[in-house]
């Protein structure tokens, strides 16, 4: 059976990369998809473990060639994901995880309509602006970024397929996994077995 991809997205500071990180860790079958961008690694982030970082030229070149399903300049830097890991994952029957803001979430979800996607959000704008002041990385001015962009992406919500609070992670981690492994019953990913029960009637 072919897995499905499920593009997580959320307002900066929502806590995406720690839902994801205890996905993984929780749960098998997880294949979470690397992006590229162009933004400079933060402390502690690895080469091809937490993004693939690129030069502006880079990202160009792999824009032209196409390999990128979607790309997107968020707050400065360009963030895209690549082609071939997708569909290299999917195939081997892993759940794959995207995790892209909005304007890259609706380009997947244009070119690959079976595609879920997810939003995350912290249960308030209040815990948003705390969650994004105790990283202490970012200044007051990105910060004040960040938070309009937030309001930019609520205007986005309804066009998700699921809404998931991280309030309490464990909570939030377990919903998610409920959420993504229902799709496995959907139509349009039953195909083999539906074709394996019509073979089956064929005698009749």
């Amino acid at each position: 059976m072919q897995g499905s991809l499920v593009v997580v997205s959320g307002f900066s500071g929502a806590g995406k990369g720690t839902v994801m990180k205890r996905l993984l860790e929780k749960y098998d079958n997880y294949a979470l998809s690397v992006s590229a961008t162009t933004r400079q690694p933060r402390e502690g982030e690895q080469e091809g473990v937490s993004y693939f970082f690129k030069t502006p030229d880079a990202f160009s070149d792999m824009i032209a060639k196409g390999e990128l399903i979607e790309y997107a300049n968020y707050c400065g830097n360009f963030y895209g994901t690549p082609k071939s890991y997708v569909e290299q994952q999917l195939q081997a029957g892993k759940d794959v995880l995207l995790e892209i803001e909005v304007q890259g979430a609706l380009k997947v979800k244009a070119q690959i309509p079976d595609a879920v996607l997810v939003f995350i959000t912290p249960p308030s704008m209040l815990e948003l602006e705390a969650r994004l002041r105790g990283r202490q990385t970012e200044t007051e001015d990105v910060i004040a970024k960040r938070m309009a962009r937030a309001k930019e992406e609520a205007g986005i919500m309804e066009q998700y397929d699921y809404l998931v609070v991280n309030d309490a992670l464990e909570t939030c981690v377990d919903e998610l996994h409920g959420l993504i492994q229902k799709q496995h019953d959907r139509i349009s990913q039953q195909k083999a077995f539906i074709d394996k029960i019509r073979q089956e009637l064929s005698i009749y």
